[in-house]
């Protein structure tokens, strides 16, 4: 994968430095002048393009050479592509997602949309519409009578709502990291406070908490004495800290135990609490995770997680692929994946259940099933251990008839 990555970073670099549009700009600019001239005084017409000449090879000189430059840098990162994944998909595999359009567009336009790519979200969403409406005309001329969904899945005011919910959050959170301006995520937060106190959320203290520590920070002017920061710092906690005492007592006295100790403060016990380098990192983290929630959509983009799930899951599902090649055997299972693919604790969403019996995952057509012991085995080994009758538990020496085991539902 290194190998990938460094051909990934030329790629990178070249189309960052690349001059193919400033060449482009220039002789546009160039043939523009010439128009002009030729406009003013159609004598020269002659002379302005004889003069025309040399710049604009130049410029195409210039395209040509970064073009070629490019196209060579894409095939070093094709073969490096190619090389590590040799094998190539069979066209006879099974695509889970094709029969599901809908649900690709909306988390293409979602993910869009959370990484603040309006413009580009927007052009999607017209591409979307403009697709479907030309599949509703070629079916209403084969006289087909077909209804068809959004293309995202959204009716239009969610969508208007969504757009607007995204364009406020990149608001609130550029004013947070460019400008170090808390107020609007403070305001945000406390018109939003009874949502999140019934999540159990501590964003609006996180909030003034930072807010507090930036004023006791502040640099102070040269007219001003040591203990400005600290006096506005104080001012603000008498104010905005009010309605957290019964709460966040113990913070807030940290917080004011740490105003004697502002001349001394990196040899104090309160250092760590004003001198964390990721604070504004972790409150913007806060804030996103918090947003999203309200709107009922997870932290991380749905489309994110998948595509990093996938390329975790990807050299297991590509060994696999190799040894069935080589026995001759098939993946014959359609509804979940052949191997346990190991995925960090972040992507694990939904608890599952391992029967001890039969090593299995449970599925929809096998359940896990209690029984009246309170130990837990999937129903096919229930079935098999039973064969309708009554029973030993496989872990304890209580007996029982399967018509007593109750189904978990997780």
């Amino acid at each position: 994968m290194d190998a990938i990555q460094k051909e990934h970073d030329k790629v990178w670099n070249n189309s960052k430095q690349s001059k193919t549009l400033q060449n482009v700009d220039d002789i546009i600019k160039q043939l523009q002048r010439a128009r002009d001239a030729i406009a003013e005084d159609p004598n020269s017409r002659q002379i302005t393009l004889a003069k025309l000449q040399n710049p604009v090879k130049t410029s195409f000189d210039g395209i040509f050479t970064g073009l070629k430059d490019t196209h060579g840098l894409h095939n070093k990162y094709t073969r490096a592509l190619d090389k590590v994944f040799k094998e190539k998909v069979p066209s006879n595999e099974i695509d889970a997602l094709s029969a599901h359009p809908t649900l690709i567009n909306r988390a293409i336009y979602l993910h869009l949309l959370r990484e603040g790519l309006f413009d580009v979200a927007s052009t999607f969403h017209t591409e979307a519409m403009e697709r479907q409406r030309m599949q509703q005309e070629t079916a209403a001329h084969l006289g087909l009578d077909i209804s068809m969904e959004h293309p995202l899945g959204l009716d239009k005011s969610s969508e208007e709502n969504m757009q607007e919910q995204f364009s406020n959050m990149y608001h609130i959170l550029s004013e947070l990291k460019d400008n170090h301006n808390l107020q609007p995520a403070i305001d945000w937060a406390r018109f939003n406070a009874a949502a999140l106190e019934a999540r159990g959320s501590n964003l609006e203290f996180e909030l003034c908490r930072l807010q507090f520590v930036s004023l006791f920070m502040e640099q102070r002017d040269e007219d001003q004495h040591e203990f400005a920061g600290p006096m506005r710092a104080l001012q603000y906690a008498q104010t905005e800290f009010q309605s957290f005492r019964g709460r966040y007592l113990v913070e807030i006295q940290q917080l004011m135990g740490a105003i004697p100790f502002c001349s001394n403060l990196a040899e104090s016990p309160y250092n760590i609490r004003f001198n964390n380098c990721t604070a504004w990192d972790e409150v913007a983290t806060s804030f996103t995770r918090e947003f999203c929630s309200l709107l009922e959509l997870s932290a991380d983009s749905p489309l994110y997680v998948a595509a990093t799930a996938g390329a975790i899951a990807l050299p297991t599902l590509m060994k696999l692929q190799t040894i069935q090649k080589q026995k001759r055997t098939e993946w014959t299972s359609q509804n979940e994946l052949p191997v346990e693919t190991p995925l960090p604790p972040s992507y694990r969403f939904h608890s599952i259940f391992v029967c001890p019996v039969s090593k299995e995952q449970s599925t929809d057509q096998n359940p896990p099933m209690m029984l009246p012991c309170c130990h837990v085995i999937a129903q096919e080994s229930l079935q098999k251990l039973s064969k309708g009758a009554k029973f030993k538990c496989p872990y304890c020496p209580i007996e029982s008839h399967p018509k007593e085991a109750k189904r978990v539902f997780l």
